[in-house]
Protein backbone atom coordinates (compact mmCIF):
# COMPACT_ATOMS: atom_id res chain seq x y z
CA UNK A 1 0.00 0.00 0.00
CA UNK A 2 3.02 2.31 0.37
CA UNK A 3 3.80 2.63 -3.35
CA UNK A 4 0.60 4.50 -4.35
CA UNK A 5 1.29 7.08 -1.63
CA UNK A 6 4.77 7.71 -3.01
CA UNK A 7 3.46 7.93 -6.57
CA UNK A 8 0.70 10.31 -5.51
CA UNK A 9 3.29 12.46 -3.78
CA UNK A 10 5.33 12.64 -6.99
CA UNK A 11 2.34 13.83 -9.01
CA UNK A 12 1.50 16.45 -6.38
CA UNK A 13 5.14 17.54 -6.34
CA UNK A 14 5.15 17.85 -10.13
CA UNK A 15 2.11 20.11 -10.03
CA UNK A 16 3.78 22.28 -7.39
CA UNK A 17 6.96 22.55 -9.46
CA UNK A 18 5.02 23.49 -12.59
CA UNK A 19 3.11 26.15 -10.67
CA UNK A 20 6.31 27.62 -9.22
CA UNK A 21 8.01 27.51 -12.61
CA UNK A 22 5.07 29.30 -14.21
CA UNK A 23 5.24 32.05 -11.60
CA UNK A 24 8.99 32.43 -12.11
CA UNK A 25 8.50 32.67 -15.88
CA UNK A 26 5.94 35.41 -15.38
CA UNK A 27 8.36 37.29 -13.12
CA UNK A 28 10.96 37.06 -15.89
CA UNK A 29 8.50 38.58 -18.37
CA UNK A 30 8.20 35.39 -20.44
CA UNK A 31 5.44 32.96 -21.23
CA UNK A 32 5.60 29.63 -19.43
CA UNK A 33 5.72 27.80 -22.76
CA UNK A 34 9.24 29.21 -23.17
CA UNK A 35 10.43 27.10 -20.23
CA UNK A 36 10.93 23.33 -20.32
CA UNK A 37 10.73 21.38 -17.06
CA UNK A 38 12.77 18.18 -17.35
CA UNK A 39 11.73 15.62 -14.71
CA UNK A 40 14.98 13.83 -13.88
CA UNK A 41 14.09 10.26 -12.97
CA UNK A 42 17.55 8.89 -12.16
CA UNK A 43 17.36 5.74 -9.96
CA UNK A 44 13.54 5.85 -9.96
CA UNK A 45 11.40 2.89 -11.10
CA UNK A 46 9.45 2.83 -14.34
CA UNK A 47 6.20 2.59 -12.37
CA UNK A 48 6.84 5.95 -10.72
CA UNK A 49 7.82 7.60 -14.00
CA UNK A 50 4.61 6.26 -15.51
CA UNK A 51 2.56 7.95 -12.80
CA UNK A 52 4.13 11.31 -13.63
CA UNK A 53 3.59 10.59 -17.34
CA UNK A 54 -0.06 9.78 -16.70
CA UNK A 55 -0.39 13.15 -14.95
CA UNK A 56 0.43 14.75 -18.32
CA UNK A 57 4.19 15.28 -18.21
CA UNK A 58 6.20 14.25 -21.27
CA UNK A 59 9.76 15.48 -20.74
CA UNK A 60 12.08 13.29 -18.68
CA UNK A 61 15.83 13.14 -18.11
CA UNK A 62 18.34 10.48 -17.15
CA UNK A 63 22.03 10.61 -16.20
CA UNK A 64 23.11 7.01 -16.81
CA UNK A 65 23.21 5.46 -20.28
CA UNK A 66 22.32 1.90 -19.29
CA UNK A 67 19.49 3.04 -17.04
CA UNK A 68 17.96 5.07 -19.85
CA UNK A 69 18.36 2.22 -22.34
CA UNK A 70 16.59 -0.09 -19.88
CA UNK A 71 13.74 2.27 -19.06
CA UNK A 72 12.88 3.84 -22.42
CA UNK A 73 11.40 0.70 -24.10
CA UNK A 74 9.11 0.15 -21.09
CA UNK A 75 7.52 3.58 -21.39
CA UNK A 76 5.45 5.37 -24.08
CA UNK A 77 7.26 6.48 -27.21
CA UNK A 78 5.96 10.04 -27.03
CA UNK A 79 8.23 10.74 -24.05
CA UNK A 80 10.89 13.35 -24.84
CA UNK A 81 14.04 11.91 -23.28
CA UNK A 82 17.02 14.10 -22.37
CA UNK A 83 20.40 12.63 -21.53
CA UNK A 84 21.98 14.91 -18.93
CA UNK A 85 25.63 15.25 -18.01
CA UNK A 86 28.83 13.53 -19.04
CA UNK A 87 28.48 11.07 -21.93
CA UNK A 88 31.35 8.77 -22.81
CA UNK A 89 32.13 8.46 -26.53
CA UNK A 90 32.00 4.66 -26.39
CA UNK A 91 28.41 4.81 -25.11
CA UNK A 92 27.08 6.97 -27.93
CA UNK A 93 26.08 4.23 -30.36
CA UNK A 94 24.22 2.16 -27.76
CA UNK A 95 22.43 5.23 -26.39
CA UNK A 96 21.16 6.39 -29.77
CA UNK A 97 20.23 2.90 -30.95
CA UNK A 98 18.52 2.02 -27.68
CA UNK A 99 16.53 5.23 -27.26
CA UNK A 100 14.96 6.24 -30.60
CA UNK A 101 12.97 8.97 -28.84
CA UNK A 102 16.06 10.65 -27.40
CA UNK A 103 15.31 14.34 -27.94
CA UNK A 104 18.42 16.05 -26.60
CA UNK A 105 21.87 15.49 -25.16
CA UNK A 106 22.77 17.89 -22.35
CA UNK A 107 25.61 18.30 -22.77
CA UNK A 108 28.55 17.87 -25.08
CA UNK A 109 31.88 19.06 -23.71
CA UNK A 110 34.43 18.23 -26.41
CA UNK A 111 34.80 17.90 -30.19
CA UNK A 112 35.52 14.15 -30.04
CA UNK A 113 32.15 13.48 -28.44
CA UNK A 114 30.43 15.81 -30.89
CA UNK A 115 31.99 13.93 -33.80
CA UNK A 116 30.93 10.55 -32.37
CA UNK A 117 27.36 11.77 -31.94
CA UNK A 118 27.32 13.24 -35.45
CA UNK A 119 28.46 9.97 -37.03
CA UNK A 120 26.11 7.83 -34.97
CA UNK A 121 23.09 9.98 -35.86
CA UNK A 122 24.06 9.78 -39.52
CA UNK A 123 24.58 6.00 -39.46
CA UNK A 124 21.20 5.44 -37.82
CA UNK A 125 19.44 7.71 -40.31
CA UNK A 126 17.93 9.79 -37.50
CA UNK A 127 16.77 13.36 -37.74
CA UNK A 128 19.38 15.83 -36.46
CA UNK A 129 19.82 15.47 -32.69
CA UNK A 130 19.54 18.52 -30.46
CA UNK A 131 22.64 19.08 -28.34
CA UNK A 132 23.72 21.56 -25.70
CA UNK A 133 27.31 22.49 -24.92
CA UNK A 134 28.12 21.77 -21.28
CA UNK A 135 30.07 24.62 -19.70
CA UNK A 136 32.00 24.26 -16.45
CA UNK A 137 30.92 27.58 -14.96
CA UNK A 138 32.07 26.80 -11.41
CA UNK A 139 35.67 25.97 -12.33
CA UNK A 140 35.65 22.67 -10.44
CA UNK A 141 38.42 20.35 -11.63
CA UNK A 142 36.31 17.25 -11.01
CA UNK A 143 33.39 18.51 -13.07
CA UNK A 144 32.82 17.86 -16.77
CA UNK A 145 32.30 20.74 -19.16
CA UNK A 146 34.29 22.99 -21.43
CA UNK A 147 35.86 26.05 -19.88
CA UNK A 148 33.84 29.23 -20.55
CA UNK A 149 36.66 30.46 -22.79
CA UNK A 150 36.22 27.41 -25.02
CA UNK A 151 32.46 27.39 -25.45
CA UNK A 152 32.48 29.47 -28.63
CA UNK A 153 34.86 27.17 -30.49
CA UNK A 154 32.96 24.03 -29.49
CA UNK A 155 29.62 25.57 -30.44
CA UNK A 156 31.10 26.70 -33.75
CA UNK A 157 32.45 23.20 -34.42
CA UNK A 158 29.04 21.63 -33.90
CA UNK A 159 27.20 24.31 -35.83
CA UNK A 160 29.50 24.26 -38.86
CA UNK A 161 30.99 20.75 -38.97
CA UNK A 162 28.39 18.43 -37.44
CA UNK A 163 25.53 18.45 -39.92
CA UNK A 164 23.61 15.74 -38.08
CA UNK A 165 23.58 17.67 -34.81
CA UNK A 166 21.45 20.68 -34.03
CA UNK A 167 23.35 23.04 -31.76
CA UNK A 168 20.61 24.29 -29.47
CA UNK A 169 22.33 26.10 -26.61
CA UNK A 170 24.35 25.81 -23.42
CA UNK A 171 24.00 24.02 -20.10
CA UNK A 172 25.74 24.05 -16.74
CA UNK A 173 25.70 21.98 -13.58
CA UNK A 174 26.38 24.16 -10.56
CA UNK A 175 28.10 23.29 -7.30
CA UNK A 176 26.31 20.71 -5.12
CA UNK A 177 25.68 23.17 -2.29
CA UNK A 178 24.32 25.82 -4.70
CA UNK A 179 26.58 28.48 -3.14
CA UNK A 180 27.79 29.71 -6.53
CA UNK A 181 24.37 29.72 -8.18
CA UNK A 182 24.07 33.41 -9.25
CA UNK A 183 27.66 33.52 -10.52
CA UNK A 184 27.21 30.27 -12.46
CA UNK A 185 24.11 31.62 -14.16
CA UNK A 186 25.76 34.95 -14.99
CA UNK A 187 28.72 33.10 -16.51
CA UNK A 188 26.43 31.02 -18.72
CA UNK A 189 24.54 34.13 -19.81
CA UNK A 190 27.85 35.73 -20.80
CA UNK A 191 28.81 32.58 -22.71
CA UNK A 192 25.51 32.68 -24.59
CA UNK A 193 26.10 36.29 -25.61
CA UNK A 194 29.55 35.40 -26.93
CA UNK A 195 28.35 32.28 -28.76
CA UNK A 196 25.41 34.06 -30.38
CA UNK A 197 27.64 36.91 -31.53
CA UNK A 198 30.15 34.48 -33.05
CA UNK A 199 27.49 32.35 -34.76
CA UNK A 200 25.26 35.28 -35.69
CA UNK A 201 22.35 33.76 -33.78
CA UNK A 202 19.55 35.48 -31.96
CA UNK A 203 19.86 34.85 -28.22
CA UNK A 204 16.27 33.59 -28.18
CA UNK A 205 17.42 30.74 -30.47
CA UNK A 206 20.09 29.64 -27.98
CA UNK A 207 18.65 27.71 -25.06
CA UNK A 208 20.01 27.84 -21.52
CA UNK A 209 19.80 24.75 -19.33
CA UNK A 210 20.50 25.87 -15.78
CA UNK A 211 18.69 25.35 -12.53
CA UNK A 212 17.85 22.27 -10.50
CA UNK A 213 15.66 21.44 -7.52
CA UNK A 214 16.95 24.10 -5.15
CA UNK A 215 17.48 26.99 -7.54
CA UNK A 216 15.20 26.49 -10.54
CA UNK A 217 13.05 29.54 -9.83
CA UNK A 218 16.06 31.86 -9.78
CA UNK A 219 17.36 30.17 -12.93
CA UNK A 220 14.09 30.85 -14.75
CA UNK A 221 14.04 34.44 -13.53
CA UNK A 222 17.56 34.85 -14.98
CA UNK A 223 16.56 33.42 -18.36
CA UNK A 224 16.82 29.62 -18.20
CA UNK A 225 14.77 27.75 -20.81
CA UNK A 226 15.44 24.30 -19.29
CA UNK A 227 15.32 23.38 -15.62
CA UNK A 228 16.20 19.88 -14.46
CA UNK A 229 14.16 18.78 -11.46
CA UNK A 230 14.85 15.43 -9.81
CA UNK A 231 14.47 15.00 -6.06
CA UNK A 232 11.85 17.74 -5.65
CA UNK A 233 9.52 15.70 -7.87
CA UNK A 234 10.58 12.12 -7.25
CA UNK A 235 12.03 12.26 -3.74
CA UNK A 236 15.60 11.41 -2.67
CA UNK A 237 17.55 9.30 -5.11
CA UNK A 238 17.99 5.63 -4.29
CA UNK A 239 21.47 4.24 -4.76
CA UNK A 240 20.79 0.69 -3.62
CA UNK A 241 23.21 -0.55 -6.26
CA UNK A 242 25.89 1.02 -8.36
CA UNK A 243 24.48 2.21 -11.68
CA UNK A 244 26.71 1.78 -14.70
CA UNK A 245 27.31 4.82 -16.85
Amino acid sequence: MAAPLVEGAAVAALRSVMFRARQAAERSGRNFDQVRVVAVSKTKPVSLIRQVYDAGHRCFGENYVQELIDKAPQLPQDIEWHFIGHLQSNKVKSLLAGVPNLAMVQGVDNEKLANHLDRAVSNLGRDPLKVLVQVNTSGEISKSGVEPSGCVELAKHMKLRCSHLQFSGLMTIGMPDYTSTPENFKTLLKCRAEVCKALEMEEEQCELSMGMSNDFELAIEMGSTNVRIGSTIFGPREYAKKLAD
